[in-house]
């Protein structure tokens, strides 16, 4: 490119600054934009480098601070020091050395707290111990998000109906069919109204206790699995789980959804037992013997059931 003049008619002879733009390598740089700015008037003329990346400004008035700027695609821009020529000065401008530009990519993440608390759900819904027994009723991170109404819902439903709860009705039923437990006699008759009892039971307990009082007092139903700490730190925290719950928006404190849950199942039992077995003995009886349950379950998860709960596709 031929060269260009700046702030010519002057008394003072002019000056004339040239320079080669390269890259990092020190090869030249084409097309790059060399902008040659008067600081006090902000006059600027321009031009582009040829092939070899050279530039020439001729005519440049003597006694005045310029600035050099030098942008070319895919460099990072480039600006020199302040720059005072003398009267008839060739002056060399060097170090002009043009860096790859850095790009920035912002990424923006958005914790979705619903979406989080589905994937957690999902993956519950398939915790089995050894792949076969339920085991949904528990969580592993101690900072997984609350359930949703219609999970603790479903979650209800899915145990219930679970082929596996189903097997265990009919196992108890054979236990207290030989025990004569309730008075419901012997025979297939006897046996049929104690699968039909225990079923009750075990639905309405885990409607109202895991379902409905979670729901209606925003607790969660789930058992939060420690894992970590002393061994007496561990007993305690199963010991009180069945009295002490965790709250939707995470604080702690009584568990009046299971011991809600324990006592309205028993309540309801009187409907359906029989009239020798009914009244408050069998009510304060059954909430007993299921508040015992649910320490040795919480007990057995703490220290057991883990180990062999198949969680993620595999047991633990």
């Amino acid at each position: 490119m031929g060269s260009v003049g700046l702030f010519g008619g002057t008394d003072a002879k002019p000056a004339r600054i040239v320079g080669t733009v390269v890259d990092i390598n020190g090869g030249p740089v084409p097309g790059a934009t060399v902008a040659l700015k008067a600081l006090d008037s902000n006059d600027v003329t321009s031009q582009s480098t040829p092939e070899s990346g050279y530039f020439s400004f001729q005519n440049v008035h003597p006694g005045i601070r310029y600035q050099i700027d030098v942008s070319a695609k895919d460099f990072a821009d480039w600006t020199s020091p302040a720059v005072t020529v003398e009267p008839g000065e060739y002056k060399i401008v060097g170090g002009i050395q043009l860096k790859i530009a850095v790009e920035h990519t912002e990424v923006q993440v958005h914790y979705d707290q619903a979406q989080v608390a589905l994937e957690e759900f999902k993956a519950e819904e398939h915790q089995r111990v050894l792949g076969i027994i339920p085991n949904f009723y528990v969580a592993y991170d101690k900072n997984t998000e609350p359930l949703t109404s219609k999970m603790k819902f479903k979650l209800a439903l899915k145990v219930s109906v679970d082929p596996v709860s189903a097997a265990g009705i009919l196992f108890i039923s054979g236990l207290t069919q030989a025990s004569n437990s309730p008075k419901y006699g012997q025979g297939g008759e006897g046996y049929g109204k104690r699968v039909g009892a225990n079923a009750a039971d075990g639905f309405s307990d885990i409607m109202i206790g895991g379902a409905i009082l979670p729901s209606l007092l925003h607790q969660d139903p789930r058992y939060f699995y420690q894992g970590t700490g002393s061994t007496g730190s561990r007993i305690r925290h199963a010991v009180f789980s069945p009295f002490v719950t965790r709250f939707d928006d995470g604080h702690w404190g009584p568990n009046y959804s299971s011991i809600g849950g324990d006592l309205a199942s028993a309540s309801l039992s009187n409907l359906y037992y029989p009239h020798v077995d009914r009244g408050p003995g069998l009510v304060f009886g059954h909430f007993a013997i299921g508040t015992a349950e649910r320490i040795g379950a919480t007990l057995a998860q703490e220290f057991i059931v883990a180990r062999f709960t198949r969680r993620d596709g595999h047991v633990k």
